[in-house]
């Protein structure tokens, strides 16, 4: 098992002059980041919409996304492959600390109670997180899963941390739908 899984691919479909739909973009996707904290960790943003219901011939405005959040009434979907997380608790605590709100500085928009895992956030969100390779735990308040390749799991603007105690990388697609509380 590699260190690093092989890059994204990111497939962009559209429609030429003449009508038909076609591929208009094939490659590595714009905007992907890396933190030198976290060997390893990757986030590649795929597309973000700005509006729901989403104009299907809205320009990629992925490269100007900025944060954890989607836009307001819209979408982002990003890919991360995240490395096993530390076994020692000062070194996880620091680890969270240095890499995440430099990468995700919308992250704390509500006060997340951090005493499960440092890793606890909570977003206004809903999101669809697919692990693609590798496992993962899903960790709650009350509980965990171990999720593995295939696995779905929906995220309902709750309480939540990623756990990655396998010792291998995990790559898991997210799908995050703007929210609101009631």
């Amino acid at each position: 098992m590699p260190a690093e899984l092989p890059p994204i691919r990111r497939i962009v479909t559209g429609v030429g002059p003449d009508g038909r739909s076609r591929i208009v973009a094939d490659g590595e996707p714009p905007v992907v980041a890396t933190a030198a904290s976290r060997p390893g960790w990757r986030n590649a943003n795929i597309w973000s919409t700005g509006a729901t219901p989403a104009p299907v011939d809205a320009p990629d405005r992925i490269a100007e996304h900025k944060g954890l959040y989607p836009p307001k009434n819209g979408t982002v979907i990003r890919i991360m492959d995240i490395p096993p997380e530390p076994q020692d608790k000062a070194e996880l605590a620091a680890w969270y600390a240095t890499g995440q709100r430099a990468t995700f500085p919308d992250r704390e928009r509500r006060t997340a109670d951090k005493t499960k895992h440092p890793g606890m956030h909570i977003t206004d969100t809903v999101d669809y997180a697919i692990i693609l390779f590798g496992e993962m735990y899903a960790v709650m308040d009350d509980g965990e899963t171990l999720m593995r390749a295939g696995d779905v799991l929906v995220q309902r603007g709750t309480n939540h941390a990623w756990s990655n105690r396998s010792g291998q990388v995990c790559r898991v697609a997210f799908i995050l739908i703007d929210g609101e509380r009631d």
